[in-house]
């Protein structure tokens, strides 16, 4: 690390959406900026979540200084606990991103960590760094931009915003802040790119509020509600709608609950006593007297809503007269599953409120003029588009040029990118070990994309089991080989094709024996490549294919 310079290293959310996390380097002083998750893609099979690569992280632990964190989504701070497992640093956040990190903390069961309270306003000296904190309106309370004054100059992170004018809890963005720090002068730049590509304003929370009361108007049935857990603003709206219809609220979903717990003890979501039942009281009130909130407004298998449609809730079974409302919209790559969820709870006899058209939900990310406004108040020398997918980040680039902002200083790059500055200079230089880390159940990182690959193997054409027993002495096969297929043909109605198959296993083994040849990795590696092109040939399918050799005296 050459001195006197700056460096800011995504290791997560450029060229994607989620998994946010930025480190900021002056000399042997570093402090990181978010630590999220993603959600799998639908060709990571079995895949739970994903979060950043560590790598960099954990070989430079003695020099984290802080981890600083913008808000309270999944995509922010979902992946804290795991590198809180790797590292220890202390964490500074507002009181509702605390509160929501204390409960995955717990849950995860971290023994020892330090959680700091922050508020928008402060500044803090960390290390070379004056880390400070701004308010911005996003779609959950408490959430902030930071910046970081550097012997270099000041850098600049949006954090996710939008700018609206009427949000639901009346704090509007400290365009103040902003404007000092832009008189002053701003280094660099590094941008929430979520919505570059939408033209215009992203309309205020306002308008979800009215849209919420609109529809709850004259329902006669039950009104179930998904919308992102983490979403306290999105909550409050539908419990603030539920009040005027004279609605109880019940929560569903193990994420919203304990989300709903955390906001209410810490005074972000506010009701009178009595407006949240539980699960098994709901049989007490009449249809038009409910509203149920849950998760699930993503169509994933095991959430609320995607358990409602399919019938295997234990609690709640969809039904002729329910309302349903998705307050959120598609993730990209998740309409296929929402429209699924949609599809099922519609033949299920619900109506099924969605759609932006319907005003039920709106983004949290402002729009092109939100980011040009902020081009135009920070005005900055250096410019990195962030968080989105590469289309995003170019499309941010070019608004960034019109705004001003001269070509060769706006670095669109990768994770592991390595941007450096001095108080003269920016370039982008070498890169650091940064990508996807895959976490199953309980395991983190051991299944990769060999993994990956073999599911989606599995997945698409089945497998074959061969067993053999073998002779110790002389390598010939004493019983079998038998073939058993899982996922690749009905046995019963491919008799032929087994004993086929059969068949030029043990013909492999004898020329095997023949030639003397009793390594077993070879054996295996020869039947299966034998069966493998006998079987393509035959069916035009590659399941995998699984000798297995049992050897006696």
């Amino acid at each position: 690390m050459a001195k006197g310079k700056l460096q800011i290293i995504p290791l997560g959310g450029l060229g994607e959406i989620g998994k946010n996390m930025t480190v900021f380097r002056y000399g042997d002083d570093m402090v990181v900026l978010d630590a999220g998750l993603a959600f799998p893609d639908d060709d990571m099979l079995g895949v739970d979540i994903v979060i950043p690569d560590f790598t960099y992280l954990v070989e430079n632990q003695d020099k984290i200084r802080a981890i600083v964190i913008t808000h309270g989504h999944e995509d922010h701070i979902g992946s804290l606990a795991y590198l809180l497992k790797e590292i220890s640093a202390p964490v500074y956040a507002t009181r509702l991103t605390c509160g929501l990190i204390e409960g995955k903390l717990k849950e995860q069961r971290i023994g020892k960590y330090k959680l700091n309270v922050v508020k928008a306003g402060d500044e803090i000296k960390i290390g070379a760094f004056t880390v400070g904190f701004f308010h911005v309106n996003h779609s959950i309370p408490d959430s902030c931009g930071i910046y970081f004054r550097t012997p270099v100059g000041v850098a600049v992170h949006s954090g996710d915003f939008k700018i609206d004018y009427t949000p639901d809890d009346g704090k509007l963005m400290d365009i103040q802040k902003l404007s000092d720090l832009g008189n002053k002068g701003v280094l660099v730049y590094c941008a929430d790119s979520t919505n570059a590509e939408r033209p215009g304003h992203t309309p205020s929370e306002k308008i979800v509020a009215n849209a919420l009361l609109r529809v709850f108007e004259g329902v006669k049935g039950r009104i179930i509600l998904a919308t992102f857990a983490s979403n306290v603003s999105r909550v409050q709206m539908a419990v603030d709608a539920a009040l005027v219809n004279g609605r109880k609220v019940a929560v569903f979903g193990r994420s919203m609950v304990n989300v709903v717990g955390i906001a209410r003890e810490m005074g972000y979501l506010k009701a009178p006593e009595g407006t949240f039942i539980e699960a098994d009281e709901l049989s007490r009130y009449r249809e038009d007297q409910v509203l149920i909130i849950t998760t699930g407004s993503q169509g994933e298998p095991m959430a609320g809503l995607s358990r409602m449609a399919d019938g295997s809730h234990r609690q709640i079974q969809i039904r002729p007269g329910d309302t349903v409302i998705l307050s959120a919209s598609p993730i990209p790559g998740n309409e296929t599953s929402v429209g699924r969820t949609i599809d099922k709870l519609m033949r299920r006899g619900a109506k099924v409120v969605h759609g932006r058209e319907q005003n039920v939900h709106v983004s949290g990310h402002g729009s092109q003029e939100e980011l040009k406004l902020m081009l135009s108040i920070l005005r900055p020398k250096y410019f990195i588009p962030m968080h989105g997918e590469y289309r995003m980040q170019r499309t941010h680039a070019e608004l960034a040029e019109g705004m001003g902002v001269k070509k060769e200083n706006i670095f669109v790059g990768d994770n592991g990118q390595i941007f450096e500055f001095t108080s003269k200079s920016g370039r982008m230089g070498d890169k650091v070990q940064a990508g996807k880390v895959y976490v199953d159940g309980l395991g983190v990182g051991d299944v990769g994309n060999i993994v990956i690959r073999d599911r989606q193997q599995l997945s698409q054409d089945g497998m074959v089991i061969v067993t053999m027993v073998m002779e110790k002495g002389s390598g010939r096969i004493i019983a079998g080989p038998d073939i058993v297929s899982r996922g690749f043909i009905y046995m019963r109605d491919s008799e032929a094709l087994i004993r086929e198959m059969s068949k030029r296993a043990d013909a492999v083994i004898d020329r095997c024996a023949d030639n003397h040849i009793k390594e077993w990795n070879v054996i295996k590696t020869q039947v299966r490549d034998t069966l493998s092109r006998y079987i393509y040939e035959k069916t035009r399918r590659r399941p995998m294919i699984l000798p297995i050799i049992q050897e006696v005296d």
